[in-house]
């Protein structure tokens, strides 16, 4: 039913959930099921076309869009009675589907809602919400800084590094795994890249899942607020023709940094620890100016991560500076927001220097094994 609507969309240029709703709902008649299923099929190949309009407005050549897995999903109509899911299939008949006991037990949790469903002919997966009250009262504020090989959070009283060079030693070598496959059959070759992107798409996002569950937590422990700094449109600096070389515009493309901070929101939204992004205007120079005397710092000559202030006569990590000037800036703009009048500080209130942590994201899990007697 999806493809049927994307395929009228497509002849009749139409996007919008209205239109496509009048031009598709007849030609869904012959299929016989709830209507749900049919409001649904033509939601999602509105979003599908509408999707399709971004790459199109910005001057590239686009594929026609179509569905190849079969899926059915609804938001309506569905029910959870018993620790099964009950699903209409049409003319009064429903099919009741047992839920295992993660699910159940995360359904009896208070203020939790089963908003959708999604069933595949591998899987099942349940969209639930959850109604929560954001931290009223803040502590204080922690800046993230989104880097290739490492991700710095913290304030001016902690910092912590977690590295993140697992995820770019795995993209590595993914790619180079797929371009050692020699066989011309672009079938097979489309397979096999399929097959490892998924590998290395689940392997990065389950790293990345234990740096963002621990960053939230830590957050709400301590009643913290989260600062983002706005880096959209960075793929435009690693195009082909801008000057770099191949693998390096590989290693930042595959740069997962928008898959971080999507984790940690809705992570930090479930927890109901405030999130915000501060915008370009904001967050320019957070890693050129001192975070304690506002002058801009030098880089030396030979590629480094190490800056130096004239004024101060010391230097600082580039990845420090960043982390404690968009903490600073995220506190200035929860405090505008709570309506409290505040004047932008260069010099940190605490003199002391905060404490640096490093953490192996790769270990968050392990426990510590006991000797043998």
């Amino acid at each position: 039913m999806t493809n049927i609507c994307i395929w009228i969309g497509l002849e009749n240029d139409a996007s919008s959930l209205k239109r496509l709703s009048l031009l598709s709902y007849k030609k869904l008649r012959d299929f016989h099921l709830p209507s749900c299923y049919k409001l649904c099929a033509i939601s999602k190949a509105a979003g599908i076309l509408a999707a399709r309009k971004k790459p199109i407005q910005r001057g590239y050549r686009t594929k026609n869009p179509y569905l190849k897995k079969p899926l059915m999903t609804s938001c309506y109509g569905f029910k959870i009675m018993g620790g099964k899911l009950l699903v209409p299939v049409g003319r009064g008949e429903v099919n009741a589907i047992p839920l295992n006991t993660h699910t159940v037990q995360t359904l009896a949790e208070p203020k939790v809602t089963p908003r959708s469903f999604t069933l595949t002919r591998e899987s099942m997966s349940l969209c639930i919400g959850k109604e929560m009250e954001s931290v009223v009262e803040l502590s204080g504020v922690v800046g993230v800084d989104r880097n290739l090989n490492n991700l710095t959070v913290g304030n001016s009283d902690a910092v912590t590094y977690y590295e993140m060079g697992k995820a770019s030693e795995i993209a590595k070598t993914t790619r180079e795994i797929v371009r050692s496959f020699k066989r011309n059959d672009t079938r097979t070759r489309t397979a096999i890249t399929d097959k490892y992107g998924e590998r290395r798409r689940n392997r990065i996002r389950q790293l990345l899942h234990r740096v963002s569950k621990q960053i939230v937590e830590l957050a709400l422990q301590n009643r913290q607020g989260i600062v983002f700094e706005d880096i959209r449109e960075i793929r435009r600096l690693y195009r082909r023709g801008n000057g770099q070389g191949r693998g390096y515009r590989a290693r930042m493309n595959d740069w997962p940094f928008h898959e971080v901070k999507r984790q940690i929101e809705y992570k930090a939204a479930w927890a109901g620890v405030p999130v915000i992004t501060l915008s370009t205007s904001e967050t320019r120079g957070t890693s050129r100016v001192c975070p304690r005397c506002g002058e801009r710092l030098q880089s030396s000559k030979q590629p480094s991560r190490k800056l130096w202030c004239q004024r101060c006569r010391e230097m600082f990590d580039r990845d420090l500076v960043a982390v404690l000037n968009i903490s600073r800036r995220g506190r200035v703009r929860f405090a505008r927001s709570e309506g409290v009048g505040v004047e932008a500080m260069v010099q940190e209130p605490s003199s002391v220097a905060p404490v640096i942590l490093r953490v192996d994201p790769t270990k968050l899990t392990r426990q510590a094994r006991e000797p043998k007697s």
